[in-house]
């Protein structure tokens, strides 16, 4: 099955790469095979970040568009909040990407962040492998929007961009602690509104701040909803692509995806509905301990 994924993928097929998404999302039958099959190629990751309302979404839809222009093609994946009932995803792609869902050159999935603290999904390393063994140009990721802890996107992305509205001014303090350091390229979205012009040069302070010899993050101003930045913001996201990547940034990078997929097949055996079920039991018990109970889970 997986050798006949990857040759319909080379065809360019969507609906094979679905599947193949699919297959590896549900961890059904022959997915490991299929991970293991994969090429090693490479496509660059654009990783996009932000607090909730700096138009996240909206941007990457402008973006989209620039993109197409540009004669390119890519894979969008919108990692939403899960329901911590059904832990299923709770906006679709469909609401968000509808002026893109069906253009030939565009690929767009959901993925739920099944409550995970860094914004992204747990499959989301397999599903970003399987899209690099596609046919796009870029892949884009857009991650559930819960500011500090949102720094594992570093980690996958090859260049993560932050997105952020001149609103977030007053708590940029609070922002520069955690997930400010991480970018690789600022964009001020709805730079149109008040205040835009003094957050814009805060930003370009910090930015100076963190330079290093062969980057200083550039800080892109943009208004998503009249496409206005875009082609600057594509600009960025190609020059700092041309970056010659340094080996043991790359090494460190890879060896933290190993930890991750070696920590997920470790704990795969572990059952959420029966945890659950196990729990509601022990609750029932006024002297219940947490850390007894998950310590018959400790690894040898």
């Amino acid at each position: 099955m997986a050798h006949i994924l990857l040759q319909q993928l080379a065809q360019h097929d969507k609906r094979a790469l679905a599947r193949a998404i699919s297959t590896v999302e549900n961890e059904t039958e022959g997915y490991e095979t299929l991970l293991q099959s994969l090429p090693n190629k490479h496509t660059p990751v654009i990783g996009i970040t932000g607090p909730p309302g700096a138009g996240k979404s909206t941007l990457i839809s402008a973006l989209t568009q620039q993109m197409l222009l540009a004669g390119k093609s890519l894979a969008i994946v919108a990692v939403d909040p899960s329901s911590p009932f059904n832990r299923g995803a709770l906006m679709g792609d469909r609401v968000r990407m509808i002026d893109h869902f069906l253009h030939p050159d565009v690929f767009i999935r959901s993925m739920a962040s099944r409550g995970s603290l860094g914004g992204l999904s747990p499959k989301i390393l397999e599903v970003t492998d399987v899209l690099k063994a596609a046919w796009f140009d870029y892949i884009i990721i857009e991650t559930v929007g819960v500011g500090q802890s949102e720094v594992e996107i570093a980690s996958l992305a090859d260049t993560t961009i932050l997105a952020l509205v001149p609103e977030a001014g007053d708590d940029i303090q609070t922002i520069k602690s955690g997930v400010m350091e991480i970018a690789d390229i600022y964009v001020l979205n709805k730079a149109d509104r008040d205040g835009a012009n003094t957050f814009y040069k805060n930003l370009t302070m910090l930015a100076h701040s963190h330079a290093t010899s062969d980057w200083e993050t550039p800080v892109v101003r943009t208004v998503a909803t009249k496409n206005e930045g875009l082609n600057e913001l594509l600009t960025a996201i190609e020059n700092h692509g041309k970056l010659s990547q340094i080996s043991s940034r790359k090494a460190v990078l890879v060896a933290e995806k190993a930890l991750t997929l070696i920590k997920n097949m470790r704990t795969k055996d572990v059952s959420f509905p029966q945890l659950l079920e196990e729990i509601k039991e022990c609750l029932k018990d006024e002297n219940f301990n947490l850390y007894q109970y998950v310590s018959k889970y400790r690894l040898g």
